[in-house]
């Protein structure tokens, strides 16, 4: 295939909004309808669940089940405290970085809309270079022009509120793909694009295929956790990103070696079974796409754990994305690696004929 006929300008238009939109931990529903609305045209009917995570089914009365999944949600904060001067104070909605939060702005979402706001920091000419801080969740806290906390409060503003970066996406030297949100986005971003891709090219799947957009990762692979139970799946295959090591300040030695532009990464780790794992990678072998490796010392902190023990035990692999600048606001992807993931989820899926156990004593 060649990769011309992957990333095409529709596709690419879609990523744009798609990451554009706003879908914090909890708050996914108008991303997950931009999804489906992407999406309609490969599948043959949706699943959905109480707390928003969304399927598109391929032949849906297969009764050999394979999922493609990735999470749907990004990062954000929560209003916590309102003092009465006016300011802001934030707890985290999943792992958000306090290091990066000053001087950013940010979109609190209100009943009444967007109010924006940003985190301030005190002045360079009036900190104590002697005991110089960084900042932290305790000394992080949000402007939005008011003096007192009625004001914010008639604004809209009150505890709960999530609050998201505005930040949106752009390209970097014609080929870096940047944004808030790539974590995960760009996986239900490449899994819609495989569905595409078996549509257009009229394939014929022996099984069921379960396009998966799942929710609340962020904060303990929550969504996939739901809708494993619900689809009770016989192989997932879970795409996410991974981190690009080649930045400074990662120590390889704890952190392996990853980079963007070097192909997809393939974890090993408990949570993969092995067969599944070998098949991928005898897949990308033949189809001689690049690709990295990944080990994992206890879990893979990705949805593939969820989907690996549930029901008794689900065949389930790890393809990531490499990525730079992992839950900041300049997350950074290579256009060769998304194509190359989508590429290798597509060949994979053709070498599955829908009656493997993947059991290791057959």
């Amino acid at each position: 295939m060649k990769k011309s006929e992957i990333l095409d300008e529709k596709s690419l238009k879609f990523l744009e909004n798609y990451l554009n939109n706003a879908a914090p931990t909890g708050y996914e529903s108008e991303g997950q309808k931009l999804w489906m609305k992407y999406l309609k045209p490969y599948v043959d009917e949706f699943i959905t669940d109480t707390y928003g995570t969304a399927v598109g089914v391929i032949n849906p009365e297969a009764k050999y089940k394979v999922v493609i999944e990735g999470h749907a949600d990004e990062i954000s904060w929560y209003v916590n405290y309102i003092s009465d001067d006016g300011l802001i104070y934030v707890v985290r909605n999943g792992g958000s970085d306090h290091q990066i939060a000053a001087s950013k702005r940010v979109n609190i979402h209100t009943k009444k809309g967007i109010v924006k706001g940003v985190f301030g920091w005190p002045a360079i000419h009036t900190r104590d270079k002697e005991k110089e801080q960084s900042p932290k969740l305790e000394n992080i806290c949000i402007d939005v022009g008011c003096s007192k906390k009625e004001e914010v409060e008639k604004l809209g503003v009150h505890v709960g509120c999530v609050i998201t970066y505005p930040d949106e996406f752009f390209i970097l030297n014609k080929n870096k793909f940047v944004c808030r949100a790539l974590d995960n986005r760009v996986g239900g971003f490449m899994i819609a694009q495989v569905a595409r891709l078996l549509k257009e090219n009229k394939v014929k799947l022996p099984f069921g295929l379960y396009v998966t957009n799942s929710v609340q990762e962020e904060i303990g692979l929550r969504g996939a956790e739901m809708i494993t139970h619900r689809i009770q799946p016989n192989v997932a295959i879970v795409t996410d990103v991974t981190h690009d090591t080649t930045t400074p300040m990662i120590e390889k030695k704890t952190n392996g070696l990853t980079k963007i532009g070097d192909g997809p990464v393939i974890s090993y780790a408990p949570a993969v079974q092995n067969k599944l794992r070998e098949l991928i990678l005898d897949t990308a072998e033949k189809k001689k796409i690049p690709f990295q490796r990944h080990a994992s010392s206890r879990f893979t902190g990705t949805d593939t754990d969820a989907f690996a023990y549930s029901n008794g035990g689900v065949p389930s692999a790890l393809i990531s994305l490499p990525l730079r600048y992992m839950h900041t606001t300049v997350e950074m992807v290579h256009r060769d690696d998304v194509e190359n993931v989508i590429n290798l989820i597509y060949e994979t899926l053709l070498e599955i004929k829908g009656k493997e156990s993947f059991s290791y004593f057959e």
